[in-house]
């Protein structure tokens, strides 16, 4: 089989396939936004970061660690976690083992906050996305996001 001139055009598939993506992805995420602002005055960057930081052994992550989970650059994280921290919902705890990084730590008001947030937010998820697949297509569709990104569907244990 003859490997595929990367130069030439994406076919009408390949392009509905990507540009797709891309769509959904902003429809989903501009509606998920608005939804936890409007109804707990949270956007969505914030309650990746306070669902992460849940799920984080002793609710905490180095900071690094958690830029690189929810997709934002260090100073983005930064300015984030400054204003999380000024809102109560999460707190710096510097790095004693080495001393240079610092944690950022769940608070009791930041896990409220996210438990008073979550059934907005999966209800939002569920009737803009999940609604639209059988059980077994979203197997699929985990297997798909696995092949492009190994790891990427991994759920909790």
């Amino acid at each position: 089989m003859a490997t595929p001139d990367i130069s030439v055009d994406l076919t009408a598939e390949e392009l509905g396939a990507w540009r797709g993506l891309l769509r959904v992805h902003t429809a989903l995420v501009k509606a998920l936004d608005a939804e936890l602002a409007a109804a707990h005055d949270l956007p969505l960057s914030s309650y990746e970061v306070l669902i992460t930081l849940e799920s984080a052994p002793g609710r905490k992550r180095r900071m690094a660690e958690l830029a690189d989970s929810v997709l934002l650059s260090r100073s983005g994280m930064t300015r984030l976690v400054d204003r999380l921290a000024d809102n109560g919902l999460l707190e710096r705890d510097l790095c004693t083992d080495d001393g240079r990084g610092c944690y950022a730590v769940l608070t009791d008001k930041g896990a409220e906050v996210l438990a008073t947030a979550r059934p907005t937010h999966l209800d939002g998820v569920r009737e803009r996305f999940l609604r639209h697949f059988s059980s077994d297509e979203l197997l699929v569709l985990g297997e798909m996001w696995n092949r492009v990104l190994p790891g990427a569907a991994a759920t909790p244990e």
